[in-house]
């Protein structure tokens, strides 16, 4: 199989993973209802936007600080910790209460016990994915059903703006990816290219872009929630050969082992998606098992073809902030699937 295939098929396995997200997390809308997971007294509130947007400011200082400091297993330890707690709401969710302790359901704690354990003791890249994938959609549902559709329309488009800012500005979120890759937790989606890859070997630290020619070098996108430098182009990367052939390049853009997108890029449009399929009222498809309308489909397209399009820029060789085309693409598919749907321009705004 040449290069070329490998990475088409790396990102067709990128978009199954996203489809993870969305659908999951759709299934678990009623479920989370239900049980009393809104996160807010009042979702149509705009200032749970600029909360969750501190929150975020704070827990990126935080981060930087500790890696600063020599404390990045404290980051470890937190991370793993909300995968179990997220683990065990979804669990709860979808495994029958069997044995149980009180209101607890016992399989389902060891079921989110299992992934935390999982994820401290071989982080290999399916565990990674697996654990990214139900604590994405889980993330997604709880948030989802928590911000109406102007809290999450002005918080998709506040961070769409500072990953732009972040990214390409400060650049701080890429000194960040650097110690958050070493910690191999469910931060990042991890798409090999290759059957003999490991993730475990693999090296993802400055040692990795120092040096092009690494047979382990990885693309990635850079976001607000967990980004990674290109390992082609960081800035700790030697300078490309500009005197090669248009034939080299096309070849060296093929040649990679992994690509690394950010649990974030998930996420962040899929709270759009949730948000339109629990707040707006329009007609449902979809059947019995997923809570879903036209303006959330419209989402989901939009935020993959979004996707695509930033999948396309990173594979031309550098790092990229992902929300910005995600969390656009989400927005502007939301808008066209609520016109679509008869739903006027104000209400759909939730004005």
């Amino acid at each position: 199989m040449n290069d070329r295939m490998r990475v088409l098929l790396a990102v067709g396995f990128v978009v199954v993973l996203f489809l993870g997200v969305q659908l999951g997390s759709l299934a678990l809308i009623e479920p989370f209802d239900a049980s009393g997971h809104q996160a807010v007294e009042d979702p149509e509130n705009p200032t749970n936007s600029i909360v969750y947007f501190g929150i975020i400011l704070v827990a990126t200082a935080l981060m930087l600080a500790a890696f600063k400091y020599d404390l990045e297993r404290l980051i470890q330890a937190l991370i793993i910790g909300v995968s179990v707690m997220i683990s065990w709401f979804v669990f709860t969710e979808f495994v029958p209460p069997v044995v149980t302790a009180g209101p607890m359901n016992v399989l389902a704690v060891l079921a989110a016990f299992g992934v935390g354990g999982a994820l401290l003791l071989y982080p290999e890249w399916y565990v990674i994915d697996l654990a990214g994938v139900l604590m994405g959609a889980g993330a997604a549902a709880l948030f989802g059903i928590s911000f109406g559709l102007l809290p999450a329309l002005l918080l998709l488009a506040v961070l769409a703006v500072y990953d732009a800012i972040s990214v390409y500005g400060t650049e701080h979120m890429l000194d960040l990816a650097e110690g958050v890759m070493d910690l191999k937790i469910p931060v990042v989606l991890v798409i090999p290219t290759t059957l003999s890859y490991s993730y475990l070997a693999a090296g993802s630290g400055p040692e990795t872009l120092e040096d092009e020619s690494e047979p382990d070098d990885a693309d990635t996108t850079a976001t607000a929630d967990s980004p990674t430098p290109d390992t082609n182009g960081g800035a700790d990367a030697e300078p490309a050969d500009t005197t090669a052939d248009d034939s080299t390049a096309d070849e060296r853009e093929f040649d990679r082992d992994a690509l690394f997108i950010g649990l974030g890029d998930a996420v962040i449009p899929t709270i759009l998606v949730v948000s339109a399929a629990f707040f707006l009222e329009a007609d449902p498809i979809g059947g019995s098992l997923l809570t879903m309308n036209v303006p959330a489909l419209g989402a989901m397209v939009g935020t993959l073809a979004g996707l695509l399009v930033l999948l396309w820029m990173v594979l031309k060789g550098r790092a990229h902030a992902g929300l910005p085309l995600l969390n656009g693409g989400a927005i502007g598919g939301y808008l066209i699937g609520a016109l679509a749907s008869g739903v006027s321009i104000m209400t759909a705004l939730g004005l």
